[in-house]
């Protein structure tokens, strides 16, 4: 269902979908759109408590990803537990706004890192719930990997634990990696969500990697291979 709400004229005219935005998002959506970030929001392609995902027209006819993440329903004292935890973020106070704030900038920042050595969906501007976010897909959206079986699941999963080990090199732990956040664009793998990456010297953060470890395993038994989740620690941390 197309959502095709222009948001060149005023906020005031920026229909909601869903009743999913808030007058401040509108206030703020109005701002990137009037900046040239995206000329209209056009498809949803994730209606979540946490965030709402759509893809956006240019007016060049490219699109960008826009998530928002919702002010009122998101579960901030979660967020709040990931962040204090990191040392980039010392000092916040445990107030709603200012967390999902420090969220969706902690996701911008995290994206920035890796995309330096990992396919990430490039971040191009952040604004304090919102983040606009590169396109990745041809016509549609790329698919998620728990929709999209690889042609050769041996390879793909290959070259997701080497972009783990290349993140963790890099000095980040996804800390929610999943076949719900890893993109199978033709047959590439492209990590999103990474609002929950810490440093990878975080106290907690070798937890957070065993899980990983574990999701990403799990998933690629059920194509038929045999991964050993110690054998992949070792092949990602050394």
């Amino acid at each position: 269902m197309p959502f095709d709400a222009p948001v060149t004229k005023s906020p005031e005219k920026f229909k909601t979908y869903g009743n999913v935005f808030d007058e401040f998002t509108k206030r703020n959506l109005f701002k990137l759109s009037s900046q040239g970030h995206f000329d209209r929001l056009e498809s949803p392609i994730s209606i979540g408590k946490e965030a709402n995902i759509f893809s956006a027209l240019k007016k060049d006819g490219s699109r960008v990803i826009v998530k928002i993440y919702r002010l009122e329903t998101c579960d901030f004292n979660r967020m709040y537990d990931y962040i204090k935890a990191d040392p980039r973020f010392t000092g916040i106070k445990r107030k709603r706004r200012d967390v999902i704030f420090t969220w969706a900038q902690r996701e911008y920042r995290n994206l920035m890192k890796a995309r330096e050595v990992i396919r990430v969906p490039t971040p191009i501007t952040q604004v304090y719930n919102i983040l606009v976010l590169e396109f990745i897909g041809d016509e549609n959206a790329a698919p998620k990997l728990k929709d999209a079986i690889p042609e050769n699941p041996q390879v793909f999963f290959n070259e997701v634990v080497d972009a783990m080990r290349k993140l963790y090199k890099k000095g980040l732990v996804h800390g929610d990696l999943s076949a719900f956040n890893i993109l199978n664009h033709n047959e590439t793998a492209v990590f999103i969500d990474f609002s929950q990456t810490m440093p990878a010297d975080t106290f907690n953060a070798q937890e957070y990697l065993v899980r990983d470890i574990k999701n990403v395993c799990t998933f690629f038994r059920k194509q038929g291979l045999r991964p050993d989740e110690e054998e992949i620690k070792k092949k990602i941390t050394h």
